[in-house]
């Protein structure tokens, strides 16, 4: 059997480190992944981690880091719009968009479900959103969250710039997508911040005599839907043709 390098015992007792973390929960945090116990679980000897790492400390900055920057599913939108694609393609009422996919992402980082797969990726990302929120420990940290924020955000900037050309609507001057995407990254984390607390996520019912739309409403889809109706105005006919040279797709 070929002798690991350097490298990949590295990235052996990372890995264990993130699977420990993700086995655990947010409340175990880096801090206590001792790295005796990750070499234990590899079958290393002190040595081969002390010739990567000065001390523990060094250790646990890096699996931070490795930890922010994993992402089990490649597309950060992908729940949000796998819960939509059809209703959009049938030219669905919006309101119903948006309530669709708003529980759509309340579901998304909610534990204890059925599918072990869904539970993976919910604790991956609150466990990764409590280790961005103590970015301040470790610049290496703060460049990772950096990253990763940037990420996601071009991946929901495109989400929503597909949901703005199917309901012919764009954003009030001067607001930007990418300042409209940050708006509601901040709703949204803040509401998963909750979840780690183990608040569940309110929810409004609302009957035909109401204000709102009748229905379930997660307060996370009130406040998306506010915030679509006061920053989003209806695109002219014309304007739509010339933005889009005459097609219907976002470039």
């Amino acid at each position: 059997m070929a002798r690991r390098t350097g490298e990949e015992t590295r990235a052996l007792l990372l890995r264990v480190g993130m699977q420990m973390l993700l086995e655990r929960g947010v409340a175990a945090g880096v801090q206590h992944i001792r790295l005796q116990e990750v070499l234990r679980r590899a079958g290393l000897t002190t040595g081969a981690a002390y010739r990567l790492w000065a001390d523990q400390s060094d250790y646990q900055r890096d699996l931070a880091v490795a930890m922010v920057r994993l992402r089990i599913r490649s597309d950060p939108a992908e729940y949000p719009r796998a819960a939509i694609e059809d209703l959009v393609a049938a030219a669905a009422d919006g309101d119903e968009v948006i309530r669709t996919a708003a529980a759509a992402h309340v579901q998304s980082i909610t534990l204890d479900t059925d599918d072990p797969t869904h539970d993976l990726d919910a604790q991956q990302f609150l466990v990764t959103l409590a280790l961005r929120a103590a970015a301040e420990t470790w610049p290496e940290l703060q460049e990772a969250t950096r990253e990763r924020r940037q990420g996601s955000t071009a991946a929901f900037a495109q989400f929503y710039l597909w949901l703005m050309e199917a309901y012919g609507v764009r954003l009030r001057s001067p607001l930007t997508i990418e300042g409209f995407t940050e708006l509601l990254a901040a709703m949204s984390e803040g509401f998963a911040l909750r979840a780690i607390e183990g608040t569940p996520h309110p929810t409004v019912a609302a009957s035909a005599s109401d204000e709102f739309p009748e229905g379930a409403w997660t307060l996370l889809g009130l406040g998306v839907r506010a915030l679509v109706y006061g920053l989003m105005v209806p695109v002219e006919t014309d304007e739509r043709d010339c933005e889009s040279g005459g097609s219907s797709g976002v470039e």
